[in-house]
């Protein structure tokens, strides 16, 4: 589903953390996020920094690449949605990825993430999934095992209609697939609500 060009959506007064050890990913992820129209950004080369942030910043939005060294993306969202401050736990959190097989999508998901993005992607294509994340009307879930986006009942659910994608892209640090990836249509239903009997 593409946007529509004549809405017009203001994020000029969001505060979004960007999280990624690769400095050139990081920089091309601020340029989309500044384009926009993001006016104040911070970012963030690793897990142990994003902390400082969260701890001691407002934000609206956290963007955080799913494999770091030392804390990667999901320590940092289960971090997250478990000891940052009160006010914070549930600030949406989108992971991305450059290896997306079924195992890395449900460590995302059960993680806390709000949304996990498959690289490469378009600016069009992160804004359409930062839009779907904010109109998101989900309950947040607080239990033992489990801390974020409540997944048990049927909302919108995410953009579809989005070309998948390819099966072999991995990110330059992840080593070589064990598993297939998934394209994006699949992670979008994996990351999707699903109705369930309570």
């Amino acid at each position: 589903m593409a946007l529509d060009p004549n809405i017009r959506i203001n994020l000029d007064r969001s505060v979004v953390l960007l999280v990624d050890d690769n400095p050139q990913a990081l920089e091309a992820l601020s340029a989309m996020v500044r384009g926009f129209g993001v006016r104040k950004q911070f970012k963030c080369g690793s897990g142990a920094e994003a902390m400082h942030y969260v701890k001691n910043q407002e934000l609206d939005l956290i963007i955080t690449d799913a494999q770091m060294p030392d804390m990667d993306g999901y320590d940092f969202v289960r971090w997250l949605r478990r000891d940052a401050p009160p006010e914070l736990i549930f600030t949406p959190a989108i992971m991305l990825t450059g290896h997306a097989p079924r195992s890395m999508v449900e460590k995302s998901r059960d993680s806390g993430a709000n949304f996990i993005l498959t690289r490469p992607f378009t600016p069009e294509i992160l804004l359409q999934r930062i839009f779907w994340v904010a109109r998101d009307e989900r309950q947040m879930v607080k239990a033992e095992n489990y801390v974020g986006p409540d997944r048990r009942f049927k909302n919108l659910g995410p953009p579809l209609g989005v070309k998948g994608r390819r099966k072999d892209d991995l990110s330059t640090h992840v080593g070589a697939a064990t598993d297939p990836n998934m394209d994006q249509n699949e992670v979008d239903m994996l990351m999707k609500p699903a109705r369930v009997q309570i």
